[in-house]
């Protein structure tokens, strides 16, 4: 399977200047800020590489969840496996519909470090986070696969995995 992900990063400001240039018409009283967008297209051959993929809702049940990186869910309900890969691109999303924070941290138990790092966020309803590595994330394997999710009752968290 060829594996291609195009990834995209912007934020653009544009800020109306209220004085300190009283010899520029209004309209051109504008800064626009813009400087740390980043694109990239990633595949086996790019550094960090990307070659495998998995996108799945995981469910909590009473408040919590394991994601163990050596059994998810992937296109059409296979199972895809990190295992000896280095996740590259993360995308997390904690639902608009959900009513509660939703942590997502290293596991306690065969934690993965994201990042390198003794990984932990907090997302609020409707809030997203990405990461974006360069291949300095841990490999996956035996003890270092789970990444915990606390948060309450039965919500979801939405998922990208990007595996290289």
């Amino acid at each position: 399977m060829g594996l291609s992900v195009t990834y995209d990063s912007t934020v653009t400001v544009e800020e109306t200047l209220t004085g300190n240039a009283p010899f520029a018409v209004s309209a051109k009283k504008k800064v626009t800020h813009d400087q740390f967008d980043t694109s990239a297209t990633l595949n086996a051959g790019t550094t960090p590489p990307a070659t495998t993929f998995a996108a799945f809702q995981q469910a909590l049940t009473s408040g919590a969840a394991t994601i163990d990186l050596t059994n998810v869910t992937g296109t059409n309900g296979a199972t895809v496996n990190f295992t000896g890969l280095k996740l590259q691109l993360v995308k997390l999303r904690n639902p608009i519909t959900n009513a509660n924070t939703i942590t997502i941290a290293k596991g306690a138990s065969s934690g993965y470090a994201l990042g390198g790092s003794a990984f932990s966020i907090t997302l609020q309803p409707g809030e997203e986070w990405t990461y974006k590595g360069v291949d300095t994330s841990p490999d996956v394997g035996g003890s270092s696969k789970h990444l915990d999710l606390s948060g309450t009752a039965a919500q979801a968290l939405d998922v990208y995995l990007v595996g290289g």
